[in-house]
């Protein structure tokens, strides 16, 4: 099997079995994040306790990558704290800019197998939705009031 084909394979069970699409009820920080260009939208739930993303979800609809996207995402940060979070967004988005290094790429485990999007410019969009969504959760903090979860960004 070629590394193509098994990237192909890694992004359809995260598409068709995603592990994190649901809701979460115990959620402190929501955002919608969309993709006008392709219609993708999906809500990213977070709880996060003292600074560690302890559970994730999301809901919504979009394309197989939009979606198997957010899966591989939640399952990397799910256990890290939000700066380490912060870190691998870092090293995903350079991976889709082509100027991650490999040895920064194995930290993305099977997120890497994105590696191909950067060079489908109309999929990168679908790919960063997740990985921009919790970017833009982590920076507007408190100051959030786009979504419709009380607990929003950790405000009660």
């Amino acid at each position: 099997m070629d590394t193509k084909e098994l990237y192909r394979e890694i992004l359809n069970e995260h598409n068709l079995n995603p592990s994190h699409k649901k809701d979460l009820a115990d959620a402190n920080l929501s955002l919608n994040g969309v993709n006008p260009s392709c219609g993708d939208n999906i809500t990213l739930n977070l709880k996060v306790v003292d600074d560690v993303i302890v559970d994730g979800s999301f809901t919504g609809s979009g394309c197989a990558v939009s979606q198997a996207s957010c899966d591989m995402m939640l399952d990397l940060v799910i256990g890290k704290t939000k700066e380490e979070a912060k870190r691998l967004d870092q090293i995903f988005m350079g991976m889709i800019k082509g100027e991650a290094t490999e040895q920064q790429i194995e930290e993305l485990d099977e997120a890497a197998s994105l590696c191909d999007i950067a060079h489908m410019p109309a999929r990168v969009k679908c790919a960063v939705l997740g990985w921009r969504t919790m970017k833009e959760m982590f920076e507007t903090g408190e100051n959030c009031a786009v979504c419709s979860n009380p607990n929003c960004c950790g405000t009660k």
